[in-house]
């Protein structure tokens, strides 16, 4: 298998931290330099990442790589249960962090990387309400609970890693959501979140609002 891939992306470090919590052997190719992203436009007109290709097949949307990983690369931690509601709450939860933790968080990074004249203060305003609303309903959510569906790491747990990194980083996590700052340090504790961070280090200076000086 190749993951076309860049470390500091959030989306391709949810599959990587799935690919790393079964240790599932892949060749990793770095989509920096014009040579690359002509590579992946070839695969996928939309040049968005990560795209995975496993014996000719091509498959995009990280959620979707994961689910490949899961019927044809199985390993010992299993990121979608068998049990048929098990997995649709993670499923639903996987969902919870895509579109109201890293939509919004990337809403407002997108807009900093943009001139002046063609910002959105009113959509980043919202973005940023979406997010409060986020972690208040996750706060209440993760009472009592060590990971996102329950006591076993999953599909959920692997999007929420790099997207509560993040979105930590553009609108902090107020002290007040004691169970969402927690539960994103038991993340950054999980060793196969902690490898991809470290693997992301060296770009740090991509952040478009400056990263901070910790994690």
């Amino acid at each position: 298998m190749q993951l076309l891939a860049h470390p500091f992306s959030s989306y391709c470090q949810k599959v990587l931290v799935a690919l790393y919590e079964n240790a599932t052997p892949f060749e990793f190719r770095l989509l920096e330099g014009a040579d690359a992203l002509r590579e992946l436009e070839a695969l996928w007109p939309m040049k968005r990442f990560p795209v995975l290709v496993d014996a000719g097949r091509t498959l995009f949307e990280a959620t979707s790589i994961i689910e490949h990983l899961e019927v044809h690369h199985r390993g010992a931690v299993r990121l979608i249960p068998a049990d048929a509601d098990a997995a649709l709450q993670v499923r639903m939860l996987d969902r919870f962090f895509d579109n109201y933790v890293s939509t919004p968080q990337q809403k407002v990074v997108f807009d900093a990387i943009r001139c002046e004249g063609d910002r959105d203060p009113y959509g980043v305003g919202e973005a940023r309400a979406m997010l409060d609303n986020a972690y208040a309903w996750l706060d209440r959510h993760m009472a009592g609970r060590q990971w996102a569906a329950g006591d076993a790491f999953s599909l959920a747990d692997c999007g929420a890693a790099p997207f509560l990194f993040y979105a930590d980083w553009t609108h902090p996590i107020a002290a007040a959501f004691a169970n969402v700052r927690a539960y994103r340090q038991r993340l950054l504790a999980r060793p196969s979140f902690a490898r991809a961070v470290d693997e992301a280090r060296p770009y740090r200076a991509y952040f478009p609002l400056g990263a901070p000086d910790r994690d």
